[in-house]
């Protein structure tokens, strides 16, 4: 695959940046990326080499860009079953089952959700610059329902400026062991690194942390347990799972942060993305995209009412 040659002239009346100019030129590619193709020697301004992203175009200016080919990752495809909610030409959205990672990682170089991304879309290679999918968020490993992928730069970036600006409604299901302090409720309570297990989060005073704000609401009550409806308002690691377990009363299941041995019979924690909505690339309406609790999480809740009845 050779270089993709892209030229443009400058028409404006005033001065302006070149990353600027050149990102309404190739909406396809986010800021960043276009930054690094400056930055890397990859862009003319009327026949010289420009590596400045805040360089000043004149108007008149020539600007040849030079487009590299996606990097290898070295990623494999592999023949994964997904079970696909929603697919266009833009994204996928997927129902990930718990137990799959999201991206390759030391002990899960195979099998992960970018490897049957891959496997049944090739096309998602190049994104970012280099062969891999668009994630564009993620879920722990052991937490089922909902995520995005995009196919494409454009997709990516329509999508990470949404998350990024905090516009995507994400709900999570969980039950939790006990109950919180009040029915309905909201956490604000930046998020940081563990200062005794630097892989784990807590929560952390604002100094040392990031802003952290989750919103819940109480669905269903039983003696020992409460099934919540969570609305993450920021995309911290562990987030949920962490505010959760700082109210007193942890996802059930979650060995980590919360009790090492569960108080019912599951194999992993007890949280289920559950619906998503999102605007889709080129659309101005938000759909909103939904999957049940799986079985396993079903089960232990069916259990749970028949229990207490």
């Amino acid at each position: 695959m050779s270089d993709r040659l892209e030229t443009f002239v400058f028409s404006g009346a005033q001065p302006a940046r070149l990353d600027v100019f050149l990102t309404v030129c190739l909406p396809e590619f986010s800021r960043s990326r276009l930054q690094g193709l400056i930055r890397d020697g990859f862009v003319r301004v009327d026949g010289a080499v420009v590596t400045k992203a805040g360089r000043d175009l004149e108007p008149g200016a020539r600007v040849e860009v030079r487009i590299p080919p996606p990097a290898p990752s070295g990623l494999a495809a592999e023949a994964i079953p997904l079970d696909i909610v929603f697919e266009n030409a833009d994204l996928l959205v997927v129902n990930k089952p718990a137990g799959m990672v999201v991206h390759p990682s030391p002990g899960h170089e195979r099998g992960t959700l970018v490897h049957a991304a891959l496997g049944h879309a090739p096309e998602l290679e190049g994104i970012g610059g280099e062969e891999r999918p668009g994630i564009v968020h993620r879920l722990d490993k052991e937490t089922s329902g909902l995520i995005v992928i995009a196919k494409n730069d454009r997709a990516h970036r329509w999508l990470q400026d949404q998350f990024r600006g905090r516009t995507v409604e994400k709900v999570y299901l969980a039950l939790v062991d006990g109950a919180p302090p009040t029915p309905v409720g909201r956490v604000e309570a930046p998020i940081g690194r563990n200062t005794s297990h630097r892989k784990l989060m807590a929560v952390v005073p604002s100094e040392k942390g990031r802003e952290a704000v989750s919103e819940y609401r109480t669905l269903e009550r039983f003696a020992r347990h409460t099934l919540l409806e969570v609305h993450p308002r920021t995309g911290r690691t562990h987030q949920i799972r962490v505010h959760l377990a700082f109210l007193g009363c942890p996802v059930t299941g979650d060995t980590v942060y919360g009790r090492r041995k569960p108080t019912l019979p599951l194999d992993r924690h007890f949280l289920h993305a559950h619906r998503l909505t999102v605007v889709l690339p080129g659309e101005r309406q938000p759909r909103t995209f939904e999957v049940p609790l799986p079985p396993d999480l079903q089960a232990v809740l069916e259990e749970l009412r028949r229990s207490e009845e």
